[in-house]
């Protein structure tokens, strides 16, 4: 037992390190290289630096998503959308919720525009080490980000074999590669032990005080350190709570050593190439090759951990209903948050090479990373203030107020790269934001233009016709949004068309705010001849129709569903109905045999 035990807490450990800190893991490739591409190599700079660097890590990642967001789940589920619905809960409705709505929308969207830079960043900074191996010194960049595409496009492809199949490679690969920057930083530490004083704050108040007003900017560049520190929380319903912050100790430590170590390196060497690349080159010549070949995976890996998070935040979009159906791929039988969604999977890869190109440097690239994440990490601090407040924890808020003030002077840091780039994050941004706002609008809107009839009025009219006994035989279903509110198409086909069976079953399904869960129940006869049978599905859940029905003994003959078309001159809403022609309805996103399947089509004006 003790065995099984120990390897269950390694095994964890490892599948984190593959899993959750591939981006975060690979940030020592270009942060100090950027930093110090704008600030002096001087000794003092350096100890500044690194005390930064060490204070941003402890508190943006350690204190806010370790310590304080992980504490905050449902059913182990983490991430912006998360903090939503548990803020739902304890908020009276009004402004609040529609601030809260409005926060998690812009955080959702700022996280999917991350999932575009940071594979572009990752792999091409890798990509561009291979300029340090004798003989190749003359590629151009051209070449390089060539390279970096033909990557990104493999790693794109491979998508729709699910992560569960390649995670497993993932966490070994990870722990070499940490094992790697440990010892790397270690070797270099040992010309200049006394870095290791740069733990202490009073370095990084002293980088300040030297600097002026340029220190302030500079922050903008030390945020690249605890870029894909987001993903720890959002990532906690793949793996758990215990084994993602048991990793992140192990990880922790060994991005400090390298990156104290790269500080040694500078002031020995100076800066001007690559310094986690120079470091290493320097260190064994030999290694040098087997290195740039485990960062290049390292980066590959990193990247899988940022498509599988936009693909779990997508889902929650979906079945929170903020987001349009799209068409979903289960790709683990055991696995509920192994997902595939080839619309979203093509997009993205469009967009990562588009960027690439747009870019064409990772330290250009670098300058405008930041702004997405510094921005995400805000939301989630002023989430976290509000929830903490309305519980037993409120010891707490002080705690998150202290990192969310930090989160506000990074993003403000982060403004100036807006010019430089950084307004790519928000364009990438805006896409998903737009389409929210549009679908969740549009969704009400058309809800308030189809004017649904209420049961009872439905029921006499229903009542009449039935009672003629001209009847078809056999079952059919027809699908609603809630049991005892009839839409438009079904007073159509029931009322109008006298479209009527021996026995009629309205099918709803309702997604509950909880990860996970599933009930279903039958409500017998609440007209002559009329059922209904309702599914309560948590927003992760995947489950299969077919077969909740047949084990409620409901064998139907055909099944209903209602299409809205819909004619409008106002421009928003143009786009909202050409959103709803082009994504599948939730009846193909349900998986219901086509064979059975009847839409029904209803006008609407909106």
């Amino acid at each position: 037992m003790k065995q099984h035990a120990a390897d269950s807490y390694w095994g964890g450990i490892i599948k984190s390190m593959g899993l959750v800190f591939g981006d975060i893991g690979t940030s020592p490739i270009y942060t100090l290289t950027v930093i110090f591409a704008l600030t002096k190599p001087t000794a003092d700079n350096v100890m500044g630096i690194l005390s930064l660097v060490f204070w941003t890590m402890t508190i943006l990642v350690t204190a806010e998503y370790a310590w304080l967001a992980m504490n905050l789940g449902r059913k182990g589920e983490g991430g912006t959308i998360v903090l939503k619905e548990i803020l739902v809960r304890l908020l009276k409705p009004g402004r609040k919720i529609a601030l809260v709505g409005f926060l998690s929308y812009l955080g959702v969207s700022l996280l999917l525009g991350d999932g575009v830079i940071t594979p572009a960043i990752s792999i091409l900074s890798a990509v561009e080490g291979m300029v340090l191996i004798p003989g190749l010194e003359g590629l151009q960049q051209g070449t390089l980000i060539l390279i970096a595409s033909l990557i990104a496009i493999v790693l794109f492809v491979f998508q729709f074999l699910g992560t569960d199949k390649v995670a497993g490679a993932f966490g070994p690969i990870m722990l070499v590669w940490f094992a790697a920057l440990t010892v790397s930083g270690l070797v270099s530490l040992v010309a200049h032990p006394s870095l290791v004083l740069a733990i202490s704050p009073w370095y990084a108040a002293k980088f300040f005080m030297d600097n002026g007003f340029a220190a302030f900017f500079v922050l903008s560049e030390v945020i690249l350190c605890a870029t894909g520190g987001e993903a720890l929380y959002a990532d906690m319903g793949h793996l758990g709570r215990k084994p993602i912050m048991r990793a992140w100790y192990f990880a922790f430590c060994a991005l400090i050593i390298n990156y104290f170590g790269q500080g040694a390196y500078v002031l020995d060497y100076g800066t001007g190439k690559n310094l986690l690349f120079g470091m290493i080159q320097h260190e064994a010549r030999i290694l040098y090759i087997p290195f740039l070949i485990l960062t290049i995976m390292a980066t590959i890996i990193a990247s899988q951990a940022m498509i599988s998070g936009v693909f779990s935040v997508i889902y929650q979009g979906i079945t929170t209903r903020i987001m349009p159906l799209l068409k979903v791929d289960y790709t683990s039988t055991h696995l509920k948050s192994q997902i595939y969604i080839g619309s979203v999977n093509w997009s993205l890869l469009v967009a990562v090479i588009f960027i690439m190109l747009v870019f064409r440097k990772s330290d250009n690239l670098a300058a405008a990373y930041g702004l997405a994440v510094t921005g995400t990490m805000t939301i989630t601090g002023i989430m976290m203030i509000m929830i903490y407040g309305r519980t037993k924890k409120k010891w707490k808020v002080p705690f998150a107020v202290l990192v969310t003030i930090v989160d506000v002077i990074f993003f403000t840091a982060c403004l100036n790269k807006i010019p430089h780039g950084g307004y790519w994050s928000i364009i990438l941004a805006s896409i998903p934001f737009a389409t929210i706002l549009i679908w969740t609008f549009g969704q009400r809107a058309l809800y308030r233009a189809l004017r649904p009839l209420d049961m009872d009025t439905f029921e006499l009219a229903y009542e009449q016709i039935y009672a003629k006994g001209k009847n078809i035989p056999g079952t059919g279903l027809f699908f609603v949004k809630e049991w005892n509110v009839i839409p438009p198409y079904v007073v159509h086909c029931i009322i109008r068309s006298n479209i009527i069976y021996e026995r009629n079953v309205f099918i709803s399904i309702v997604r509950t705010d909880e990860p996970f869960g599933l009930k279903s129940k039958l409500l017998s006869n609440i007209a002559t001849g009329l059922d209904a049978f309702e599914i309560r599905a948590g927003y992760m859940e995947m489950f299969d129709v077919e077969q909740l029905l047949s084990e409620s003994a409901i064998t139907e003959k055909v099944i209903f569903y209602g299409i809205e078309d819909i004619t409008t001159v106002n421009p928003i809403w143009k786009i909202f109905a050409t959103i709803k022609r082009q994504t599948p309805n939730f009846v193909q996103f349900n998986k219901v045999p086509a064979s059975k399947l009847q839409g029904v089509v209803t006008r609407v004006e909106m």
